[in-house]
């Protein structure tokens, strides 16, 4: 059997092994597998909801080799340096994290002895896609300087969170890795200095259009390819850029899928905001809720002229916030319309900035 060769191995050449679980429930069960495998073991149990000085004992007994196996939670993940410890077994290594299984790697192999870590399965069950893609990554991170790669998968299987909010899903599934970057720079700024602090021709504006918008791992398979992508899509600021950085992806990659379409389009309408002068915009099917930036807008005689042509389909609140209603039930209105209406704000915009 390969951990009980792999337990005995490190006993005789007078190393331990660290025996890893997901949960405290799950100790039992692998206390029972090693008792019944490898009987010839000192087996020492460790989690997190042990009283304090009982833990430091085990560990204070673990690290002066009165034990050889450890069996813990993931409490040996991090700040754990044991140098005859060069064996790691993972047990359901599909319920944890990479970044946690990346962790625990480095766990051994702290000193000049070769080490070995296993992660095992169940033999009768079918990984969840992530799961196996998780593994499938860590086997592959063998250099060196590997972390920054680590994070980048571990970004791409998870998704982004937005940093500043409750949602799961945040923008940078919007409008790009770099973008959000720079969202979450000039907030950081914001806060140290004021509003003032933001660089004029820096400033983002926040989108919400509620449909998917990214390049799909199918379509574009290696991660690195997509972040630079991303990295320059961000930078892109005209209707003729965008066109032609579609040229280019219909090119490399083949037909746009739907996401990236949205996605285009929604770096189009960032550019139109950034002209008209809207720092957020968020559209539903009932139309959209705009807020200009420093709650001013170029031209306020155009724009009043504009609400009064409109009529009943515009309101502006007293806290400047504009509102347009539309009907527009699906993502592909919900774009166009969005567009449409940010086309004419931008002229009305510029009309005012021509006169001058």
């Amino acid at each position: 059997m390969t951990l009980r060769e792999a337990l005995l191995r490190e006993r005789y050449r007078g190393g331990q092994t660290f025996f890893v679980v997901p949960r405290i429930s799950d100790l039992d069960e692998a206390q029972a597998f090693l008792a019944e495998h490898v009987p010839e073991l000192k087996v020492a149990r460790a989690h997190g909801q042990m009283p304090s000085s009982e833990l430091d004992s085990i560990m204070n007994a673990f690290y002066d080799r009165q034990y050889d196996v450890l069996l813990s939670t993931t409490i040996v993940e991090s700040g754990l340096d044991i140098p005859t410890a060069n064996t790691l077994i993972v047990y359901r290594a599909d319920m944890f994290g990479l970044a946690q299984l990346y962790q625990l790697r480095g766990r051994v192999g702290r000193s000049k002895i070769r080490a070995y870590a296993y992660f095992t399965i169940p033999a009768d069950m079918r990984l969840t896609p992530a799961a196996e893609k998780r593994l499938k990554v860590l086997q592959s991170l063998d250099t060196l300087g590997a972390g920054f790669i680590l994070a980048s998968h571990d970004l791409d299987i998870r998704g982004a969170g937005n940093l500043l909010g409750e949602e799961q899903s945040g923008h940078i599934r919007e409008v790009g890795f770099e973008l959000y970057q720079n969202m979450l720079e000039e907030a950081v700024q914001a806060l140290r200095g004021g509003e003032g602090a933001v660089i004029e021709d820096q400033w983002s504006p926040r989108i919400n259009l509620g449909t998917s918008v990214l390049i799909p791992e199918e379509y574009v398979p290696d991660l690195q390819v997509r972040l630079g992508l991303y990295r320059r899509l961000s930078s892109v600021e005209t209707h003729d850029g965008i066109e032609s950085f579609a040229a280019e992806m219909i090119d490399r990659f083949g037909p746009l899928p739907e996401e990236v379409r949205h996605l285009l389009d929604v770096v189009e309408i960032k550019a139109l905001c950034r002209q008209a002068g809207i720092e957020q915009i968020d559209a539903g099917p009932k139309g959209a809720v705009i807020a200009f930036r420093n709650k001013e807008f170029a031209n306020p005689d155009g724009l009043i002229a504009f609400i009064r042509e409109e009529g009943h389909k515009v309101k502006l609140q007293p806290d400047h916030r504009f509102i347009y209603f539309g009907n527009w039930p699906t993502p592909e209105e919900r774009l166009i319309g969005t567009r449409d209406l940010l086309k004419k704000l931008v002229a009305i915009a510029g009309a005012v900035k021509q006169a001058a």
